[in-house]
């Protein structure tokens, strides 16, 4: 019979360190496409159900899962990405989204042992697993396969030793005789199987990812009733109990949790609207604790609906996870388009990532935008995707120049000039990006605040100070 061997836990290395007890779980697979996403959030959706109160969390950058983990197990979804935070962060920032939680639940990202930067010894989600100390469970689309299922579960146990592979939920399962096919393989290995899924049991119910994160941030009922389909799916053909039992054998983890909580908050609260909906923000959560810890008074602005800023708004936040595919919604709000222009203007702070970026330009596939900004953005097929070791070229409410970032890219329209006299970014390879005017700061590259909390207070403490332009027209 085959074991899993467990990573020893790091050294204790000062005595801030504390133990962070909570049964956690990492769901992956042998690659993308066999389930792990409608079973994570399926799962989360199930124990809530009952009353447990559960925490989800994303590997690598992706809002758009991170947002329905969220809805599933109603706290913040969030994402834990070792290039964009830093590996030193990890746990902590893991420790602090699952507080309190019965069960806090990672749902990995492609297959267990890969890694879109390059690095699976630190970014995988096999790393993350092992960094968390915590059990894996493998989600594997049985369809197409028989007995062989025993060597595929072996091999990637027997790959890295450090590894802890607690058992299998296999999915695309054909008939009741292929279920006990694979049940005795995976038990002559000594694998445990949580669930088998026949074939119609997990249903693609959730929004199209075009979407984004949109309906869970708009509370769209589609959303609502996909989640709890998959609930219902997962408790009808998920051992819950067990999968509980083995989240409660993960050890505890020396380490402190993360806080947001600022040395020295802004005194006055000033208003900072921060793109949303009542569902949540299009930044990742930890910027909206940022600024809260930072002093300032945090209300959520719908680029989609709302036609006026917050009252007294003194700064706005456009996160990366807007989706370009609402274009269209984006320049039917005029009034708002007018009033961010405005914001603008007078030179309060305004920073966008992503498709604020493209929100702020002139025009966008021919439909108007905010203006603030005098680019053109064109829509092309295919994705721009990857991180980037970024240098501030200008100085802003961000960064000083000088300063290095890690960021990540995901975008299919692309802006003409691709940056202005003063650039956001400059990389090794790439051409300076982004834009800094007056209070402005935009770009297609998107930061996560966790790692570079300073931007918090930077935001709020420019946002308290008083306008420092008045009277001058707005860019053509």
């Amino acid at each position: 019979m085959f074991l899993p061997a467990v990573r020893e836990p790091p050294p204790v290395a000062t005595e801030e360190s504390m133990m962070t007890a909570v049964p956690r779980l990492v769901f992956s697979a042998p690659s993308s496409g066999h389930g792990t996403n409608a079973l994570s959030v399926g799962l989360l959706a199930a124990l809530a159900e009952r009353g447990l109160d559960v925490a989800g969390f994303k590997v690598g950058p992706d809002h758009v899962d991170a947002a329905y983990l969220g809805l599933a197990a109603g706290r913040p979804g969030r994402t834990l990405d070792p290039r964009l935070i830093g590996g030193d962060r990890l746990g902590p920032l893991f420790a602090y989204g699952a507080q309190g939680a019965a069960l806090a639940l990672v749902q990995g990202t492609m297959g267990l042992y890969d890694s879109v930067g390059g690095r699976p010894e630190a970014e995988s989600t096999a790393a993350v697993a092992t960094a968390l100390r915590s059990p894996v469970v493998l989600v594997i689309d049985v369809a197409a396969m028989g007995q062989s299922v025993a060597a595929l579960v072996h091999g990637f146990r027997s790959y890295d030793e450090q590894l802890w592979l607690g058992g299998v939920i296999l999915t695309q399962v054909a008939s009741g005789r292929h279920e006990a096919m694979l049940r005795e393989a995976l038990d002559d290995v000594g694998m445990p199987v949580y669930g088998a899924l026949r074939r119609h049991e997990l249903p693609p119910v959730l929004p199209a990812r075009r979407h984004g994160v949109a309906p869970v941030l708009g509370r769209d009922a589609e959303a609502s009733r996909a989640v709890r389909r998959l609930g219902e799916a997962v408790a009808g053909t998920v051992d819950l109990e067990r999968l509980l039992g083995l989240a409660r054998s993960a050890p505890a983890l020396s380490v402190p949790a993360w806080s947001p909580v600022s040395d020295a908050p802004v005194a006055d609260a000033p208003v900072v609207a921060l793109a949303g909906g009542p569902g949540g923000s299009y930044s990742h959560p930890e910027t909206a604790e940022l600024l809260r810890a930072a002093g300032a008074q945090v209300v959520t602005v719908d680029p989609l609906r709302d036609e006026a800023l917050p009252a007294g708004t003194r700064a706005l936040v456009v996160g990366g996870a807007l989706p370009e595919s609402y274009a269209r919604d984006l320049s039917a709000n005029r009034r708002l388009c007018i009033a961010v222009a405005e914001l603008a203007r007078t030179g309060r702070p305004v920073i966008a990532e992503g498709t604020g970026l493209l929100w702020l330009a002139r025009e966008l596939d021919g439909l108007p935008m905010c203006g603030v900004l005098d680019a053109i953005g064109v829509s092309r097929d295919g994705l721009v995707v990857g991180y980037r070791e970024a240098t501030a070229l200008s100085d802003s409410a961000v960064a000083r120049t000088g300063a290095t970032v890690v960021g990540y890219k995901q975008h299919g329209a692309v802006l003409t000039p691709r940056a202005g006299q003063r650039a956001a970014w400059g990389w090794e390879g790439g051409t300076p990006e982004g834009f800094v005017w007056r209070g402005v700061h935009a770009s297609q590259l998107g930061l996560h605040w966790a790692a570079y909390p300073e931007i918090a207070t930077r935001l709020v403490t420019a946002a308290a100070l008083p306008s420092p332009v008045e009277g001058v027209a707005a860019p053509a």
